[in-house]
């Protein structure tokens, strides 16, 4: 029993030892933040409902107090183009995908969308968008040059009828 505790001792020393000098030690490398980013953007959502706005879900709701023109508890998925400019024959730079759920009885939305960019520098880039739409959206991450990302993303509808939804998007996007 002595014989085994001493031998135990020994083996503990002998590795306390070798872990000190181990060719793996390395030192600390000092912290360099890399600088802040402010990007500015500007384009503009074209939504075309049942083509590129589609509803996944619905409630089945069987009473009459649902009169808005967006049914109440509504899952809806989005594919929509990203535009230069409102009209459909504008340069197209990438698109959003996403879903919305309408839970409003006055149509409002918790949306979690995906700008993405496929075009010039920001090619391979997206921004992630997760709120409540009034009157912005929160910017809660993205990729490419745009990882680590917060902002916000204000919009201003431009046009809303039966089939047609155009969006103008001003975003302010903090990233590194």
């Amino acid at each position: 029993m002595r014989g085994t505790l001493m031998l135990s001792w020994v083996l503990i020393i002998c590795l306390s030892l070798v872990a000190v000098q181990s060719q793996y030690y390395s030192e600390t490398l000092p912290y360099r933040p890399r600088p802040v980013k402010v990007t500015n953007l500007h384009f503009f959502m074209l939504e075309f409902t049942g083509i590129t706005a589609v509803q996944v879900a619905q409630v089945n709701i069987t009473s009459s107090d649902n009169n808005s023109s967006v049914p109440f508890a509504s899952l809806v998925a989005v594919n929509d183009p990203l535009r230069t400019g409102p009209e459909p024959d504008s340069e197209l730079i990438g698109n959003v995908q996403g879903i919305a759920l309408l839970a409003g009885t006055n149509a409002s939305s918790t949306q979690y969308i995906d700008f993405g960019f496929n075009t010039g520098k920001l090619n391979g880039s997206s921004l992630s968008v997760f709120s409540r739409g009034e009157p912005g959206l929160a910017v809660v991450g993205g990729r490419g040059r745009f990882m680590m990302a917060t902002g916000v993303a204000l919009f201003n509808p431009i046009l809303i009828n039966a089939t047609n939804v155009i969006i103008e998007f001003n975003v302010t996007v903090i990233h590194y």
